[in-house]
């Protein structure tokens, strides 16, 4: 295979070029011989760079000066180009000294792309000397290539310092230059910049622009701000697929599943046929939402639009497929999958895991290992969680230690989060104390509260002061922390403690995140919060969730949960509302699958498992940490979660 740089640096620049074209060099790159000489070679590099063949096209480069041909104006462009897209900054300097022997560097087009192919290698440094020593530099396209090459290499007090420049000496501001400034404010901390440049836009006229309002939609998003960008794309008189998928992608983004959905209908309603960056936003949504039906009916438009091979989509089903409860369609899409890449491996090992099938997830891992695929980190965060949620301590503990000692990964804190997990459900504590103790990495929010977790299921208060101590200093405005620690102290009948939490949360203006539960029935998802009141069936609803907490209390039925029940307020717990409706609009057997955003609580955990046996049915409830199975009164969890 082509190595451009091993093979250029053979020659000496000077050598490179036919001593019978420097006087004409000397007098402009353009002279007619030399003009009519090089087209066909200059015809066949931009082919080759517009097909993206970028080492074809600098073996043709060096084929071309071994034949006798000197490059021109029109040749250099491209060779650049192909330079900048290989990341070969020694190759570009030959490049440019070629430039300087053939006196076309002060060409505005080969200034322009020796400034980008230096951006692009990230030598803007480079790129500010070519652009000042540059005759030409007043020109727009320079200004362009500086200013987008700053922004995307994360100078953007550079880039925004460029463009005030460029506006003081009176340089025409285009299209081009607003889409290689605005992206370097797709962040949530220059949302303000991004506005600033919005301004900008209005104010030359640019605002008209689709490209740039496309690129301020996605500017919007990124930050955070998706109001301002359902302004922006509501007030376009003309809407491209690309428009739309900005505004799909960015509701997914920022985990607004059901404004994708609504979208994602009115899209199709307009006539607009998805694209797969369409499609997998709307998988996305439907991940988070458990929309099984929707995913069903986007797979069948996966295959009908020809997108059945698209590796992204594919892997995207699978995620879906699984996190929606359906696990038998996850495999067998995983099965038909002719090459299956580390993604892939990762999501069915992860969808394992979730449902506590943790040595069917630990099989999978072992057949990738054999397929010849290396694990990364993040696959093992899957395997790790997969053995907690099953109880392999053993397992886990090996599999841990094998990162470093057989594929040399470092744990991170995500890793060392699930050990603590493994660790705590086996009621080791002190060990697992000892091995944040150990940590080589810092410690984070979400390590200190796995160990939170542990003490609230095994009534460690004393443990759970240090760790409350540690995670809210890490991550003090995570409501979730001080609900837990209050409900440790509940549990514990320690009002003193219950107190201090509930002023710590005062003080600091924090509220408990409010519970919500999604549940499908006949392709549509049905939204529930806690004590909600909203629904069409809310009489018939609260009605049948009476009946059941009745039937529930019944001796012989739940004697078991009589001392832990009633704790909080049983009948408006978004899940039971939700298990409610699935009761009441399902035939009897089918099995009900509610989401819910938060932790399931010990109450509602208890009440389904007594529901289950009552009314013989299963229910499928995927809490924000792992799936919960109930079927005869008994959960896959084995009631710690």
């Amino acid at each position: 295979m082509y190595e451009p740089e091993k093979q250029w640096g053979q020659y000496e620049p000077a050598s490179l070029i036919p001593p019978k074209y420097e006087n004409a060099a000397q007098k402009g790159c353009s002279t007619n011989t030399m003009t009519t000489s090089t087209s066909p070679w200059n015809s066949r590099l931009r082919d080759l760079a517009k097909q993206s063949l970028f080492s074809e096209a600098l073996s043709l480069y060096r084929q071309m000066l071994r034949f006798g041909h000197p490059p021109n104006a029109f040749t250099f462009p491209f060779a650049l180009k192909s330079c900048a897209a290989l990341a070969l900054p020694l190759t570009g300097s030959l490049l440019h000294s070629h430039v300087l022997k053939t006196g076309c560097d002060p060409e505005p087009f080969v200034q322009t792309s020796l400034i980008s192919m230096y951006c692009k290698c990230c030598l803007t440094d480079d790129a500010r000397k070519v652009f000042d020593e540059s005759p030409q530099r007043k020109l727009t396209v320079c200004y362009n290539a500086l200013i987008s090459g700053h922004a995307s290499n994360s100078k953007l007090r550079d880039a925004v310092l460029l463009f005030r420049r460029m506006r003081e000496e009176g340089v025409g501001v285009n299209s081009v230059t607003m889409l290689g400034l605005i992206p370097g404010c797709a962040a949530p901390g220059h949302l303000s910049l991004g506005m600033c440049l919005h301004g900008s836009s209005v104010k030359c006229g640019l605002d008209g622009d689709l490209s740039v309002r496309n690129c301020l939609l996605t500017m919007y998003v990124k930050c955070g701000s998706v109001d301002n960008a359902r302004k922006i794309f509501d007030a376009m008189p003309e809407k491209g697929l690309i428009t739309w998928n900005a505004m799909i992608s960015g509701y997914a983004q920022n985990g607004l599943a059901s404004h994708v959905l609504n979208l994602y209908r009115e899209m199709e309603a307009c006539g607009f046929f998805p694209d797969p960056v369409t499609l997998v936003g709307v998988l996305s949504s439907c991940t988070h939402l458990g929309a099984h039906a929707v995913g069903c009916e986007v797979e069948r438009r996966i295959e009908c639009s020809g997108f059945g091979s698209n590796p992204y989509l594919k892997n995207a089903l699978i995620n879906m497929y699984a996190r929606c409860g359906n696990l038998v369609r996850a495999h067998a899409i995983f099965d038909v999958m002719p090459e299956k890449s580390l993604v892939t491996w990762t999501a069915i090992i992860g969808g394992y895991g979730m449902h506590g099938h943790g040595e069917v997830a630990l099989e999978l891992f072992e057949e990738m290992i054999a397929s010849g695929i290396r694990p990364d980190k993040a696959v093992f965060v899957t395997v790790l969680s997969a053995c907690s949620h099953a109880g392999l301590t053993d397992e886990g503990l090996e599999y841990f230690a094998a990162m470093e000692k057989n594929y040399r990964l470092q744990p991170g804190p995500e890793h060392y989060s699930c050990m603590v997990d493994l660790l705590g459900r086996a009621g080791q504590l002190k060990k697992a104390k000892e091995l944040i103790d150990s940590m080589q990495v810092k410690p984070d929010g979400g390590v200190w509260g796995a160990l939170l977790g542990a003490c609230k299921i095994h009534k460690n208060v004393e443990l759970a002061e240090i760790a409350f101590e540690h995670v809210i200093e890490l991550e003090p405005t995570n409501s979730g922390y001080y609900v837990l620690m209050s409900n440790i102290y509940s549990d514990a009948k320690n009002l003193e403690g219950i107190l201090k939490v509930r002023v710590m949360m005062k003080e600091r203006q924090l509220k408990k995140e409010p519970g919500c539960s999604y549940v499908e029935c006949k392709g549509r998802v049905h939204v529930f919060l806690a004590g909600d009141n909203s629904h069409c069936q809310t009489e018939d609803i609260y009605s049948i969730l009476d009946e059941l907490e009745n039937l529930a209390r019944e001796p012989g039925v739940s004697n078991e949960n009589d001392g832990e029940r009633n704790k909080e307020q049983v009948g408006t717990h978004s899940e039971k509302l939700a298990i409610a409706f699935g009761l009441l609009n399902t035939e009897p057997g089918t099995e009900i699958v509610v989401i819910k955003n938060l932790r399931v609580c010990a109450d509602c955990h208890l009440f389904i498992k007594s529901i289950s046996k009552i009314v013989q049915r299963q229910f499928v409830v995927r809490d924000a940490t792992r799936f919960h199975h109930f079927r005869n009164g008994i959960c896959s969890c084995k009631d710690y979660w």
